[in-house]
């Protein structure tokens, strides 16, 4: 029997997982997700050509987690070794252009990048720790959000700040890489033409971002110095004026603690609306709150994909990713009313359908699922031995 490969990607509220059978092209044999850590996590294990099953499992935390996600795969694993374990690290700093080997002294690298990803770098961490416990012969792996960026050309990683700070590692690094990763392997594979040219991808999830490509690398992203920046976001601004911060911490005496918080967990679609930041909660709304969050959060995305299409001096195609980007249709329909003068014009039948190609005009718009887990299991498996 062969080995296997698990994937992990810990979030700050959730833990995705999959196990793939381990090989040249890594086999996807189960996947699912500990959603809600806290008091009243759940379970939910997908087997590929079976049934989903789902387990209430009380209080969790991330070790806990991940304790709970071995057992369950246990049966599935049917005794095969576990050869690696492949982990989502978001941060990866100015010089990490590529997956590497989690060893005791890049873990400890790793951790002083927590403050630039509050939300996801400690829980990162922590699944990792757990994994070495569990699985202590396991090649443990780290993919870093911020690796497909690190070819920009550098005026597109520079702030307008004293150049010391620049030197101290205070740059844009932009993040969502490993969906970049997977889209732009997918387009190369199906769309060669496009892949060559000049794309936008916009990545929308509770998390949101744009990505310009040229030739399949990144060029520019709309996330710079951490993942606060850009478009509107579930309960993240996107783009805020330093000065309101300022305000805020003069008028209101607001300090780091309170200040993450807003920023991190009461802004975005959440602090527009006051309803929520689940998208399709706010499609569902009625409220006149809901549809002014929309109305920003849509405004917003036209306005960096025109942005993104002068840095990359025209635009070949538009794609959109992510849980929002793949199947909320009246938003990408909203965001791209006013943009036909880029050629982007929609299909408004394909759009509602969520098919793959949605547009009508010069400049195809495709709808491409991302797998950022698959991207995990490729990288795990080039640091397998080969004995």
């Amino acid at each position: 029997m062969s080995g296997v490969i698990l994937t992990l990607n810990a979030g700050s509220s959730s833990i995705k997982f999959a196990a793939y059978r381990a090989g040249a092209n890594p086999v996807l044999e189960a996947s699912g997700l500990v959603d809600a850590l806290g008091q009243a996590a759940r379970l939910i294990l997908k087997p590929e050509g079976g049934a989903r099953v789902e387990t209430a499992l009380g209080q969790t935390d991330h070790v806990t987690g991940v304790g709970a996600i071995l057992s369950a795969l246990a049966p599935l694993l049917q005794g095969r070794e576990v050869l690696g374990i492949g982990h989502r690290i978001v941060h990866g700093g100015p010089e990490i252009d590529g997956p590497r080997l989690l060893d005791e002294a890049l873990l400890a690298y790793l951790a002083t990048l927590e403050p630039l990803a509050p939300l996801h770098q400690p829980h990162n961490l922590a699944a990792v720790h757990a994994a070495r416990a569990a699985f202590p012969g396991a090649v443990q792996v780290g993919a870093f959000d911020t690796a497909f960026h690190r070819g920009h050309p550098r005026v597109h990683d520079l702030f307008a700040l004293p150049r010391r700070y620049y030197d101290q590692g205070v740059r844009r690094y932009g993040f969502h890489g490993l969906s970049y990763d997977y889209i732009a392997g997918a387009l190369a594979r199906a769309h060669p033409g496009l892949a060559k040219g000049k794309v936008i991808v916009a990545h929308l999830g509770n998390g949101a971002s744009l990505c310009g490509m040229d030739g399949g690398r990144s060029i520019s992203s709309t996330m710079g110095f951490s993942a606060l920046e850009g478009l509107c976001m579930g309960t993240r601004p996107g783009q805020v004026d330093p000065g309101v911060l300022l305000y805020l911490m003069k008028e209101e005496g607001m300090g780091y603690e309170a200040l993450t918080r807003l920023l991190y967990k009461e802004s975005g679609m959440l602090g527009l609306s006051g309803i929520s930041h689940d998208m399709r909660a706010l499609l569902g709304s009625d409220a006149p709150e809901a549809d002014e969050a929309i109305a920003y959060y849509c405004t917003r995305l036209a306005r960096e994909i025109g942005a993104m299409a002068a840095v990359l001096g025209g635009l070949d195609a538009l794609v959109f990713t992510g849980g929002v980007g793949e199947n909320a249709a009246p938003i990408r329909a909203r965001a791209l009313e006013g943009l036909g003068f880029l050629g982007l014009t929609l299909d408004k039948d394909a759009n509602a359908t969520n098919a793959e190609r949605i547009g009508a005009g010069p400049v195809p718009i495709l709808v491409l699922p991302t797998d950022e887990e698959q991207v995990i299991a490729r990288a795990t498996k080039d640091f397998l031995p080969t004995s």
